[in-house]
């Protein structure tokens, strides 16, 4: 009876995990035929570069607060760091000024000081994430404010605004950049020490310093690579938009924290992968394409989404259950 009981509580955590791997993706196959049958234009090659095109900024931002939440984190910065680093881009990719090569050095190091200032506040003053990242959101704002003076910076040149509005052999190059970070993030996390400390310490953190993991550390890495990937998310946009804009970003960050939770990230860490929000990404990409084609207005979209979110969440809080059981 016993051995009865026990097999019937690992096939509920399988059934659980299956869920999370993928339902998420049976969802998303779903959504994709529903609105192929419903508008014809809906699975053109030229639509769905658009989509991937447009999905590749979020989806850069999701890649980063995923390493963050699956460690029991949060970051409500990421859409300051946007406008911040766009802004630091902008300033030095006049024509004439400077290589290529240095606003978008400069842009970078912007957003990776700002993920490790995250990073600092958070192990060393032991104040939660949210409201550290919180604080962050505002003083990114107004960073980004100040060093435009309030006004849009534009006049940028012509290899900078390839980065965001090029492409390579008629691939737009934010999708190859897309494809490079996914490919680079999904190895950290699988394949990486990193990323076997940072799946630990989400799971149990307590556990995790008692076996001699460095939890500090790791979250000083995982801010930082959050804010380093933010900054390259407000780098494809600024040159993509041909201007940096000192508020560009705003909200930016619920949209990438939806894609890694709808994705199956788990609020509680411990789980979650980067094939799981790169389709959480592009779930979201569709769902917005599609009700355009529609001509739905934007005010129903947000609506649309936030149901979506909240659908997601009490979704993983039945497989969290379900595994615990």
């Amino acid at each position: 009876m016993n051995n009865y009981f026990t097999q019937l509580g690992n096939s509920t955590k399988q059934r659980a995990r299956g869920m999370g791997q993928y339902g998420i993706f049976i969802a998303f196959v779903m959504i994709c035929l529903i609105l192929s049958l419903i508008t014809p234009k809906f699975l053109t090659v030229s639509n769905w570069t658009i989509i991937v095109t447009q999905v590749s900024i979020n989806a850069l931002l999701a890649f980063g607060v995923t390493f963050v939440i699956i460690t029991g984190g949060i970051d409500l910065s990421l859409g300051s760091m946007v406008a911040v680093t766009g802004i630091v881009a902008s300033l030095l990719a006049h024509p004439d000024d400077y290589p290529v090569i240095v606003p978008v050095l400069a842009g970078l190091l912007a957003g990776v000081f700002m993920g490790a200032f995250n990073g600092t506040i958070i192990t060393k003053s032991k104040v939660p994430p949210f409201i550290v990242t919180l604080g962050t959101m505002t003083i990114g704002r107004g960073l980004a404010l100040i060093l435009s003076k309030g006004r849009p910076v534009s006049n940028l040149s012509d290899s900078f605004n390839f980065i965001g509005g090029g492409s390579i052999f008629g691939v737009p190059f934010p999708i190859i950049v897309l494809i490079v970070a996914f490919v680079v993030c999904s190895v950290v996390l699988k394949k990486t020490i990193l990323g076997r400390y940072i799946y630990a310490i989400g799971g149990n953190e307590q556990a995790a310093k008692a076996s001699g993991i460095r939890v500090n550390k790791v979250k000083m890495a995982v801010y930082t690579i959050c804010g380093g990937l933010a900054a390259l998310a407000g780098i494809l946009l600024t040159s993509r938009i041909t201007t940096g804009q000192p508020n560009a970003g705003a909200g930016f960050e619920l949209d990438a924290i939806a894609a890694a939770i709808i994705g199956g990230t788990s609020t509680s860490g411990g789980t979650g992968t980067m094939t799981g929000t790169l389709i959480g990404a592009l779930l979201i990409g569709v769902i917005s394409n599609g009700l355009d084609l529609l001509n739905v207005t934007s005010y129903y979209q947000q609506v649309v989404m936030g149901a979506i979110i909240i659908g997601a969440v009490v979704l993983d809080g039945w497989n969290q259950s379900a595994a615990q059981r």
